[in-house]
């Protein structure tokens, strides 16, 4: 149940990030949606990793911010490599 969790976290982060982040990525709605799912799946992964947070247990504010940072972070990263 985490990972689709986190996959239905991702698809909110990612249109949170991009309205957080405008700018023109290309890819348009759909790549900012797996953008957003690869940054919430990646941000919870390393919050677990390193003890921030648990396991998704349900729809929480601490998974959603987890979720929003890590979908940051990828869009952030995405714009670099596509530099």
């Amino acid at each position: 149940m985490g990972i689709i969790a986190w996959i239905v976290f991702g698809l909110i982060a990612g249109i949170i990030a991009k309205l957080i982040m405008p700018g023109r990525d290309g890819g348009g709605f759909f790549l900012t949606c797996i953008l957003g799912i690869v940054g919430a799946v990646v941000g919870g992964w390393l919050s677990t990793l390193f003890g921030i947070g648990g396991p998704v247990s349900g729809f929480n504010l601490g998974s959603f911010m987890v979720a929003v940072v890590g979908a940051i972070v990828v869009l952030a990263i995405f714009r670099m490599v596509r530099r």
